[in-house]
């Protein structure tokens, strides 16, 4: 009885989740500027996925409700094909600040604010575009700057998207738009859809 009571013990520890987040709509939306007619639009979603320490975890994204059939059937390949994803949580917990969520490696979707470098309201902003895995997918830009800082773009690196990657051929047989096809700018870890 010992024994059975020690492997079922093991079982369970190393078939527990990691919970990255575990929010209620109002508590991701905190303190956004969004105007009610985005806000209305949005819902969060649990997802799944392996990190880079092979370990099962939650997470959450806020995204636009239309969306919500893509971005869970992209986790449910994202999961069973165990490609790493760092952590996926809500861009609150980073004070809305892209570019601290870049810095972590976050996978986020829904945060009202502008392209980089613009005065254009980003395809975030409504809740219609997501970023994976930043630190593996940057944005390069033309003059050769990196986003995130010190990030860099290994084809053969765990957790990055190239064009051949089955998440990126899903992405876009549902009609989203992947930013290593763009020409202005690479921005490997950027879908979009309309």
């Amino acid at each position: 009885m010992k024994l059975f009571i020690l492997i079922f013990s093991f079982l369970l520890a190393n078939n527990s989740i990691i919970v990255h987040s575990n929010m209620k709509l109002e508590e991701a939306i905190f303190g956004t500027k969004a105007p009610k007619e985005i806000i209305d639009s949005l819902i969060i979603v649990d997802v799944e996925y392996y990190n880079f320490d092979k370990k099962l975890c939650k997470g959450q994204l806020v995204i636009n409700y239309t969306l919500k059939e893509d971005i869970l059937e992209a986790f449910e390949l994202i999961k069973k094909l165990k490609f790493p994803i760092a952590k996926v949580i809500p861009i609150v917990k980073y004070n809305w600040d892209d570019n601290k969520s870049m810095a972590d490696n976050n996978t986020s979707a829904f945060n009202y604010r502008f392209i980089a470098n613009t005065n254009r309201l980003s395809n975030h902003s409504w809740g219609r575009a997501i970023d994976i895995n930043p630190f593996q997918n940057p944005a390069i830009y033309n003059d050769g700057k990196i986003s995130p800082s010190g990030a860099k773009y290994d084809t053969d690196a765990e957790g990055t998207l190239t064009a051949n990657s089955d998440i990126v051929k899903f992405f876009k047989s549902r009609g989203w738009r992947w930013g290593g096809d763009w020409t202005s700018l690479k921005d490997y870890q950027h879908f979009d859809k309309q």
